[in-house]
C-alpha cells in the first residue's frame, strides 16, 4: 500500500507518504501557487523514493490550499487532519494547539484522534507565523532567532496584537531603549494568553500537544506552559502533523477497500520550472523516513 497526505499551508507545503510500515516526509515553502507547491513537493518525494505517481493508492489533501489539488482523492479539513496526526505523534493527548502561518487553533480530541470540539482564529494574523515574521523583521532578526532572543528575559508589556500596530509598537519600544529579548518575551506572553483564552473555551484537558511551524519556538512553548499551568509537548515532527494525519486517513480509506489507483494523475506535474525565488530549491526539512512502529528518525 502506498498512500500520501498533502498539507498545503499558507507558508509551507508538507507531504507524508506511508509505504507499508514506514513514513516518509518532505516540506518546502508554498510560494505563490498552492497548486504547484502541492504537486511539486509530492512529485519530488515520490521521485526520491523511486515511485511513480500512478502507484499511489490514495491521496488526501488538507490545508488552506487543498481545494486546488485536483489529483487528490479526498479533501479533509486541517482540523480533522491535525487531530489525527497529533494523536499518533503523542498518544493520549487530549488537546492540540496548532499555530500555523495564517491561523491558530485549539482542538479537543479523544484517544483515537477524533475531534470533539475546536476553536479557531483565522480572522486576523495575531499570534500566527506571519505575525512573528513581521515582528522579527521589525527587530532586524530572522524568525528562527526569536526563541533564543527571549530566553530568560523579563517580558515588556505589549498593548497591541494587531500585526500592523504591534510592528509600530515594537519600533517605538526599540527607540525607547528596550532590549530586543524583553520585547520578544512580551510578545510570547501575549500570544500565550491569547491561546489560553481559546483553550479555556474547550474545558479541561489532561495532555497538550503543540504543533505547527511556530511550535519550534521553545520560548513560546515555555510561555504556554506557564500560562496554561500544564506540560506542553512538542513532538519532533511538529510541523508534519497535518500531512501525517492526512496520510493516516488515506491509509484508513485503503484499509476499507477504497484504493483509487489512477492510470494518469495528470495535474501532479507542472509544466513550469520553479525557480529559487519561488522557494522550492531549499527544503524546510530534508526528506526523512521514520519507522512507523517506533516513530524514530533512522
Amino acid at each position: 500500500m502506498l498512500v500520501a497526505g498533502v498539507d498545503v499551508g499558507s507558508v509551507a507545503t508538507k507531504v507524508a507518504i506511508i509505504k507499508d510500515d514506514t513514513f516518509f516526509f518532505r516540506a518546502a515553502p508554498t510560494g505563490w501557487s498552492p497548486r504547484q507547491a502541492g504537486a511539486q513537493v509530492l512529485q519530488d518525494l515520490l521521485s526520491e523514493l523511486g515511485f511513480e505517481k500512478e502507484q499511489l493508492d490514495f491521496v488526501v489533501a488538507t490545508g488552506y490550499g487543498r481545494v486546488s489539488l485536483e489529483y487528490a482523492d479526498k479533501r479533509v479539513t486541517e482540523i480533522t487532519c491535525h487531530a489525527r496526526g497529533a494523536a499518533y505523534l503523542v498518544p493520549g493527548c487530549s488537546l492540540v494547539i496548532d499555530i500555523g502561518g495564517q491561523d491558530s487553533k485549539a482542538i479537543k480530541i479523544d484517544k483515537e484522534g477524533q475531534v470533539l470540539d475546536f476553536v479557531m482564529n483565522d480572522k486576523c494574523a495575531a499570534g500566527t507565523g506571519r505575525f512573528l515574521q513581521v515582528i522579527a523583521a521589525a527587530l532586524g532578526n530572522d524568525v528562527s532567532e526569536l526563541s533564543e532572543l527571549a530566553a530568560d528575559k523579563m517580558p515588556v508589556a505589549l498593548n497591541s496584537m494587531c500585526a500592523v500596530f504591534a510592528e509600530s509598537e515594537v519600533i517605538g519600544l526599540l527607540a525607547s531603549g528596550h532590549d530586543k529579548g524583553e520585547i520578544v518575551a512580551g510578545l510570547h506572553h501575549s500570544i500565550a494568553r491569547r491561546i489560553a483564552g481559546m483553550v479555556g473555551r474547550l474545558g479541561p484537558s489532561d495532555r497538550v500537544i503543540f504543533t505547527g511551524g511556530v511550535a519550534k519556538n521553545e520560548s513560546l512553548r515555555r510561555c504556554l506552559e506557564d500560562v496554561l499551568g500544564m506540560e506542553v509537548v512538542v513532538p519532533e515532527m511538529c510541523q508534519m502533523a497535518g500531512a501525517l494525519g492526512a496520510a493516516l486517513i488515506a491509509q484508513g480509506y485503503c484499509d476499507e477497500g477504497n484504493s483509487v489507483k489512477r492510470a494518469n494523475r495528470k495535474t501532479m506535474t507542472s509544466n513550469s520550472t520553479l525557480s529559487d525565488a519561488e522557494g522550492y530549491q531549499n527544503n524546510i526539512h530534508d526528506s526523512t523516513h521514520v519507522n512507523k512502529k517506533e516513530f524514530e528518525v533512522i
